[in-house]
């Protein structure tokens, strides 16, 4: 069965934009040759991909507009909108908890939840991301889209791996099945 991961950074006080939705904060306190490559690594175990209307516009807008940078993977976006989909990139306006079920179910590599919010609370709240993968950036936004917000319970979580570069701290957690 596939593993739904979430790979994703917050600033230190648990935002993961601004109050304007932007994400120019996103880097260490160094230069960049400081920095591992921690997606690469990621990414070598995932075929898909899920993300909101947001998120996909984000990056198809501002971040890499001119590339679609995620081609090596299928990338389902949840979108309310009506567009064109394609080999690659499949909207669906479809309830990401039945999307999840059914993604874990196919044959393949894992799943990558990519953003937003709204989506990851969702899945959260159904207790369906198997993994955490949280870089910490350090910079305290003060406000803006919080990554965690109102739960519905709570979820046990085991520290799997950690590390720290450029001032950022990568975290790595899985869920911490309790047996009956």
């Amino acid at each position: 069965m596939k593993k739904i991961s979430l790979f994703i950074a917050i600033s230190l006080d648990g935002y993961i934009a601004d109050n304007k939705g932007n994400v120019d904060w996103l880097n260490g306190q160094g230069n960049d040759n400081e920095n591992i490559d921690t997606y690469s690594e990621f990414t070598k175990s995932i075929d898909t991909i899920l993300m909101g209307w947001n998120t996909y516009h984000k990056i198809v807008t501002e971040l890499s507009p001119q590339e679609w940078i995620y081609n090596d993977f299928t990338t389902y976006v949840i979108t309310h909108n009506e567009h064109t989909s394609s080999e690659k990139i499949r909207f669906v306006n479809i309830n990401p908890v039945d999307l999840v079920k059914k993604l874990k179910e196919e044959n393949g590599k894992n799943v990558w939840i990519c953003g937003g919010a709204n989506l990851v609370q969702q899945l959260v709240n159904e207790d369906l991301i198997d993994n955490y993968y949280i870089t910490i950036i350090p910079t305290l936004l003060g406000s803006g889209i919080r990554l965690f917000k109102n739960a519905k319970h709570e979820i046990k979580l085991k520290l799997i791996n950690t590390q720290s570069y450029n001032g950022m701290i990568d975290l790595i957690y899985t869920r911490r099945y309790i047996s009956v």
